[in-house]
């Protein structure tokens, strides 16, 4: 089908969410970013596929540690799929709580953790 079918930027997209999963979030990172530069000059910068590559993209930058690159990217997708899809379609929403997460995180940032943040200890 070739390297630009929308197919092909599907299963691109698949694998960096795979590898992602799998923790290997810099390998996702430069897929997804391949992947969203392809997306936009194949389908456009406003084709929902698209959005979703950016929002994926964004997710696996805040899974790294670039909160505030992550933020940003969550924050530019958020007006895009508010105006695309409208501010009540499913993905808008996911977009929302997206941006929520890496404020949070971005403002934790550097912050020592509270009692309820900390991990419970394994009783055994």
């Amino acid at each position: 089908m070739g390297p630009d079918h929308p197919h092909t930027l599907g299963s691109r997209d698949s694998f960096a969410n795979a590898l992602g999963g799998l923790g290997e979030h810099q390998q996702a990172a430069e897929l997804h970013q391949q992947n969203l530069a392809d997306r936009e000059r194949v389908l456009g910068p406003d084709h929902p596929h698209t959005l979703a590559s950016r929002n994926n993209l964004a997710t696996v930058l805040n899974n790294l540690g670039e909160h505030r690159q992550a933020a940003e990217l969550h924050r530019q997708n958020l007006a895009d799929r508010e105006r695309v899809l409208g501010p009540d379609h499913p993905d808008t929403l996911t977009s929302r709580n997206n941006l929520a997460t890496a404020q949070a995180r971005l403002a934790g940032t550097g912050r020592q953790r509270r009692w309820w943040q900390l991990s419970r200890r394994v009783r055994g």
